[in-house]
């Protein structure tokens, strides 16, 4: 090992990137700015099932213990109810859980402080960034620090940052402010409710989306004029319009505005840019954090395995392939919903009210659920024409399994399959192939961590590749961040061989 990693930034995107590179194994320096931990506000409350994944490999799995899994959404139109969606709740993991990012805070802390390959440094703001070919020197106010890598996790004021490394960070900011309150109040039958409220008489012409969140509180978020400043009688006035004469006590309350920016590049030399530092997004469908934390798993692993000697340095590049691409995605993605929810043209508003006002369900859109980017172009990615990646399934579908995409996590008697997939590369096998002979051809040209399992016991039921879909003459290559490389029909040592270097670029 050659040294520990810089994390600028201590926020959840940091935390994340600090706990995955300790997991394996290597040391982290992690310094912010901030005096301490400021604890304010409800901020990123939603966390998708696969960063709920994520986090419990790290070490915090009470994130998704302890979060809200509301079940419902329902999408109102004025005073009539549009319609309403049920989240597929199958699998070991909620789909979704609403915690404020307060609290997922203080879970990651905990866990950072139980890590002794990690150290947090507060009140170390980082000046200016610079490299050379042996490592990245980082300027604080009052020292000098050295590393042979860093990550950038600074968050959207990251700007400083961004231009020492000369990178541009493109896009647009929406007129429209956001008003947010966090309230502690008695509403039965919105405990497990999300609701959103297109045009209501009490925000005429704008939005309010009101979220569950765990010990009886409710965020609630209303668009409001460009601007317009509320008084505390205007927050008054509005929680009074949503929940009626019940007492409530106002936890938190903020203004912000909407970014949609994607930063050029996501990694420059030896310095990755990962979270709000690299792309922001309108949070409906909260693809924020959701998209933040796969950028630190990605990040994490590949650095282990350049730091380790199991990869060559050409691996980071698939670093900014790969994240940049999901966020172009999620950018296009809340591009669309934020012109449905803040039409700009007279063609959008045109178009928005006819589809309000017809209730046409499938084209409303107050955001697209956040997803787990799959790999599917990655130059990681081996692609099998028998098994090609078919697009995102209607929502509450799974997708079928196919190279790139993050491999189904599969519950069973124990335990449940990605449980086994992030301590390396891991070869899932078919019944008629050799597993002894793939171990020891395998052992010969790669020294990363891969291990060598057969499905028919992996679960100890033996329906696994039923499960799974897989042939028993199929080999399944999963990444160390549970994504599919290569699913290989009639499976010879050559294919595999050839898939596992691709995977670690080693050809």
């Amino acid at each position: 090992m050659s040294g520990q990693v810089i994390v600028v930034g201590a926020g959840p995107v940091g935390q994340s990137a600090a706990l995955l590179l300790a997991r394996w194994g290597v040391p982290v320096l992690v310094l912010d700015q901030r005096p301490e931990r400021d604890s304010a506000g409800s901020k990123s409350i939603c966390q998708q099932r696969d960063v709920l994944d994520i986090w419990a490999a790290a070490g915090a799995g009470r994130i998704a213990e302890e979060g809200l899994a509301w079940t419902t959404a329902r999408t109102y139109y004025r005073d009539k109810e549009l319609f309403s969606w049920t989240f597929d709740a199958q699998g070991p993991l909620p789909p979704c859980v609403n915690i404020s990012q307060t609290r997922t805070e203080e879970i990651l802390d905990a866990a950072i402080a139980a890590q002794p390959l990690i150290e947090v440094r507060w009140d170390h703001q980082v000046t200016g960034l610079e490299q050379d070919d042996r490592g990245v020197t980082v300027r604080c106010r009052d020292r000098v620090l050295r590393a042979p890598y860093a990550i950038v996790c600074a968050g959207a004021r990251a700007q400083g940052l961004r231009q020492a490394l000369g990178v541009g960070f493109e896009g647009e900011t929406f007129d429209d402010q956001f008003l947010i309150c966090d309230i502690r109040a008695d509403l039965p039958g919105w405990e497990h409710e999300r609701r959103f409220h297109f045009d209501p008489e009490w925000n005429p012409g704008r939005q309010v989306l009101i979220h569950p969140c765990p010990g009886g509180t409710f965020r609630i978020d209303w668009q409001i004029p460009p601007h317009f400043i509320p008084t505390r009688q205007d927050v008054a006035r509005r929680i009074r319009q949503i929940i009626g004469d019940r007492d409530y006590d106002l936890l938190w309350q903020t203004t912000y505005r909407f970014h949609s920016r994607v930063a050029l590049r996501m990694r420059v030399d030896r310095v990755l840019l990962a979270g709000d530092c690299a792309h922001l997004v309108a949070p409906f469908g909260a693809r924020g954090l959701n998209s933040g934390v796969p950028d630190a798993e990605n990040a994490a692993w590949k650095l282990a395995f350049v730091l380790n000697g199991w990869a060559p340095e050409e691996l980071l590049e698939t670093y900014h392939t790969e994240r940049h691409a999901a966020a172009l995605e999620n950018l296009e993605v809340t591009a669309a919903t934020m012109r449905f929810l803040a039409p700009r043209t007279e063609g959008e508003r045109t178009r928005r009210r006819a589809v309000l006002e017809s209730g046409q369900v499938a084209e409303v859109d107050s955001g697209r659920f956040a997803e787990p980017f799959w790999y599917v172009d990655s130059p990681l990615t081996t692609p099998e024409p028998g098994r090609p990646f078919k697009g995102r399934p209607p929502k509450g579908e799974a997708c079928a399994p196919a190279p790139g995409v993050i491999v189904p996590d599969v519950p069973f008697p124990g335990g449940r399959l990605r449980e086994h997939c992030r301590d390396g590369f891991l070869l899932l096998l078919g019944d008629m192939c050799d597993s002894g002979l793939f171990a020891q051809v395998l052992g010969k040209v790669i020294t990363a961590p891969l291990a060598v399992r057969e499905l028919a016991g992996i679960d100890g039921t033996g329906t696994l590749a039923e499960r799974l879909g897989a042939g028993p003459d199929e080999a399944w290559l999963i990444r160390p961040d549970a994504h599919i490389a290569a699913i290989i029909p009639h499976a010879g040592a050559e294919q595999v061989v050839a898939a596992v270097r691709r995977a670690s670029r080693l050809s």
